[in-house]
């Protein structure tokens, strides 16, 4: 390509790109996606700064003691858009996203705080639904709120509404849901098809139409994780696959524990209506997020009976068994094609659909 005269030289510096680089010395979107991005800022910028044993980055709650009682500790923000979408709000994903976090921890979530932050002229009802889908979302998830916080930032700094919700819970005796008990001969199951959030979010924002309505899978996880609990308390580990999806949750667990872990793609359900949106949009749905999902890493001498519970509940009457922890490539995800090939599945560097929770 030639130069122009007199036209001024591109400033190299100054480009982005969809997938951020690693030496970002500003943030980026990428930072909240729940890939490498966000475990670097957490690395090197929180844990260093907050520091304490009971920092818990490898988990999605905190396991803290408290008057000889063992509780799980959690808190998540939500920004996703639009505030509605086919399945839910960001009020039914401010309950339900805390107390399945609560939920892989083995506990019972008791309580809920909660935060909300206005931006100046969002309409008083929009606010008046919203609430009132996550006080709903909180009966039916069994959980109370019991302390709130009310912020009103400037027109054009907060995008409608903004919430923020911490949880508490009981963990029962017994139970100890880690990533660092998994070991080689593990099952991994997942409790149903996976992708549907993501997918059902971007359809609406972008005015997508794939044929039929994708509905979100929102839901709070706690009565299936109490179904499982019930067949067996050495569960090795729960994870609810949200920001980066099963991808990274899969990552996340097998560094944390330095087994490899072995997928078999075909196995890993994908309802029709998602996989062909994620064809038509160059996404792949093991790297979308969900809401009412998770993936469990389960003894294989329980891992029958802890899939027929799962699947008699109303939660999990999807599961599947889609792997297994292995000794080989220790800290790396693989899965094995339809086509008996293999293919490295990384940790996402950022998210494929940002503001997705």
């Amino acid at each position: 390509m030639r130069d122009t005269p007199g036209a001024q030289a591109p400033d190299m510096l100054a480009w982005t790109c969809p997938a951020p680089l690693r030496d970002q010395p500003r943030v980026v979107m990428g930072h909240g996606g729940g890939g490498a991005l966000s475990a670097e800022l957490v690395e090197h910028v929180f844990a260093p700064a907050f520091g304490g044993p009971a920092l818990s980055v490898t988990t999605d709650a905190a396991t803290v003691e408290l008057g000889g009682a063992r509780l799980a500790f959690s808190t998540d923000s939500f920004v996703v858009r639009p505030l509605f979408f086919p399945g839910g709000s960001i009020g039914d994903l401010a309950v339900n996203g805390t107390v399945n976090d609560l939920a892989m921890s083995g506990a019972r979530a008791a309580y809920l705080s909660c935060g909300f932050i206005l931006e100046e002229g969002v309409e008083t009802d929009v606010v008046t639904r919203v609430a009132q889908a996550l006080g709903a979302a909180a009966r039916a998830a069994g959980v109370q709120v019991a302390t709130g916080d009310t912020k009103v930032v400037e027109a054009g700094h907060g995008d409608g509404i903004y919430i923020n919700t911490s949880g508490i819970g009981l963990i029962p005796p017994g139970v100890d849901l880690r990533p660092q008990r998994v070991v080689p001969g593990d099952v991994v199951i997942v409790s149903g098809p996976v992708g549907v959030h993501g997918v059902a979010i971007m359809s609406v924002r972008e005015g997508l139409e794939f044929g039929v309505e994708i509905e979100s899978d929102c839901a709070a996880l706690g009565g299936l994780v109490e179904a499982m609990l019930a067949v067996t308390p050495d569960l090795h580990v729960l994870r609810d696959p949200t920001r980066g999806g099963l991808a990274a949750s899969l990552n996340e667990i097998a560094a944390a524990s330095g087994t490899g872990i072995v997928v078999q793609e075909r196995a890993v359900p994908v309802p029709a209506p998602v996989a062909n949106a994620c064809a038509v949009l160059g996404l792949d749905p093991m790297y979308v997020a969900n809401e009412g999902k998770l993936v469990a890493f389960v003894p294989r001498a329980q891992a029958d009976a802890v899939l027929a519970a799962m699947r008699a509940h109303p939660l999990g009457a999807g599961a599947a068994v889609i792997g297994e922890a292995v000794e080989a490539h220790p800290g790396m995800v693989v899965a094995r094609t339809g086509l008996g090939g293999t293919r490295v599945v990384d940790m996402p560097l950022g998210e494929q659909l940002p503001r997705i929770c």
